[in-house]
């Protein structure tokens, strides 16, 4: 394997990623209330990620459905295709690809169902009408470590998340034909390809996890029927899309099982998901698969504290290690096999180079340190022009992180959605701020991270952000999270996508 970050790699598709640097998804929350296109802040906050030289951007999630939403102000694919609907998402793409250091980052489209994961009162739906979900199991329900969840956490869960109502084979048929119709957008709009979410408990990773399927029909977790769901989809998409579109796939690779100690958890888990990209794999028509882990009851992809950080590094970066020699020994042709994206806790120079000669992935994906520090190519560029024969600057972090306002998210282990809520609100924030900046002024350089903006005061700052033209249900489903995290904190309770 090539081991300069800066070095291009084919996708078994044919097209070329000019280096291995990805910015991967993050949630935006900058669309209109209940969904909607692409607007001026999506522009702004895009066009800085393609002023410096990422080899692929990722957008936060498209949602497939208006009616399961994450947390309102989600993207969403439009019912029809035609030029109007397309205009916005065309924009964007043009966006993404405006690189004016001759540096055409690759855009993708991240497409998202969130089941049963999306939330009452701001998921897109009438109040109390359930969302969809391959079982009608809630999130928190029928999950052995509820036991050591305290009854506050419980009534959370309870609260934001309803009893799903099982898809029927109709349900299942047209949610496969709303991913169609999502990647026909992305080729249309001008996006070079898209990523299916399979992780963190959403809608596909829901069909493919024995705690949130317990069907007995061909789309139960049965080894046969486990990525079913996925590779129905994957064919649909490859048939209307030429084959240079580009396909990518974010998988779990943990919380697979519903019981048992740590050791028998990571053993059954990993040999799962194994299994899985084994099989993604073998349908030869895959460019990527991220490495991701986690889901709305044990968030770990939300993880923001060191020690956090240091064990979800080292879990997936193993975990990567092993699907790259597992790939590479597979009958799959080599020209075939999907390349591994790594995300999480690559804060480094020294983290991004060990992870290739490692041969830990093929990719490297930067997440919040791209929405601390956007110009992150640029700045490894000139570092490694500048000091060929040091590496004293090497180990250094990227970029400071906020970690005093993650301290604070100590204070409630047993809630920990509600926790990682507030870190994610902190970068949703930034982000925001990023757009804009580049609204106002597109040659100015992003104002510098606030990093004395507390955790309430950016949950506060994302949710109090909207049109005064709001419907009352989205006013209510507002203040219920409002009042549910600033309540949690003042009680001492509260410890917070892509």
């Amino acid at each position: 394997m090539d081991c300069d970050v800066f070095n291009p790699v084919d996708l078994p598709c044919g097209r070329t990623i000019e280096n291995r640097l990805v910015k991967t998804a993050m949630y935006e929350h900058m669309a209109n209330f209940s969904g909607g296109p692409p607007n001026e802040f999506h522009y702004g906050l895009y066009s800085e990620w393609a002023k410096h030289g990422w080899g692929m951007i990722l957008t936060g999630n498209v949602q497939v459905s208006p009616q399961h939403l994450t947390l309102g102000r989600d993207i969403v694919v439009p019912p029809t295709l035609d030029a109007e609907d397309v205009k916005p998402f065309k924009k964007l793409a043009e966006v993404i690809h405006g690189a004016v250091d001759g540096t055409r980052s690759l855009a993708i489209m991240q497409l998202s169902h969130a089941g049963r994961q999306s939330a009452n009162f701001i998921g897109g739906r009438p109040p109390f009408v359930p969302p969809l979900a391959p079982s009608s199991v809630c999130v928190g329900g029928g999950h052995d470590k509820n036991r050591e969840r305290s009854a506050v956490s419980n009534l959370i869960f309870h609260a934001l998340f309803q009893v799903p109502m099982e898809m029927t084979a109709l349900d299942i048929s047209n949610v496969q034909s709303s991913f169609v119709q999502g990647a026909l957008l992305a080729y249309k709009a001008g996006f070079d390809g898209i990523q299916l979410h399979a992780a963190h408990g959403y809608l596909l990773a829901q069909f493919m996890s024995p705690k949130s399927n317990i069907r007995d029909d061909k789309y139960s977790v049965a080894p046969e029927n486990a990525t079913r769901m996925l590779s129905e989809i994957v064919e649909a998409i490859r048939k209307v899309v030429p084959t240079t579109f580009i396909i990518g796939i974010k998988i779990n690779s943990a919380d697979y099982v519903t019981s048992g100690n740590t050791e028998e958890v990571s053993q059954e888990g990993e040999r799962r998901v194994l299994d899985h990209i084994r099989t993604i794999a073998s349908w030869g028509v895959i460019d990527f698969i991220e490495i991701s882990g986690g889901d709305y009851e044990k968030p770990d992809f939300m993880a923001c504290s060191g020690s956090q950080k240091l064990d979800r590094q080292a879990f997936f970066a193993q975990f990567s290690r092993t699907v790259m020699k597992d790939l590479h020994r597979s009958p799959v042709p080599f020209s075939s096999v999907p390349l591994i994206l790594l995300t999480g806790g690559l804060r480094s120079h020294s983290h991004l180079q060990a992870a290739l000669m490692s041969k830990h992935a093929d990719l490297l994906g930067i997440g919040r340190c791209a929405v601390l520090c956007p110009d992150l190519p640029k700045i490894l560029r000139l570092q490694l022009q500048n000091n060929k024969s040091s590496s004293t600057w090497a180990d250094k972090p990227f970029t400071r992180e906020p970690e005093a306002v993650f301290r604070a998210s100590k204070w409630i282990p047993s809630v920990k959605l509600i926790g990682s809520g507030v870190g994610t609100a902190w970068y949703t924030t930034r982000m925001r701020d990023i757009a804009i900046s580049q609204i106002k002024n597109p040659r100015a350089e992003p104002p510098p991270a606030d990093y004395n903006r507390g955790g309430l005061i950016a949950v506060f700052t994302m949710w109090a952000w909207f049109d005064c033209r709001i419907a009352p249900i989205w006013v209510l489903g507002i203040l219920m999270v409002l009042v549910v995290t600033a309540g949690f904190s003042a009680s001492g309770v509260i410890r917070t996508p892509g």
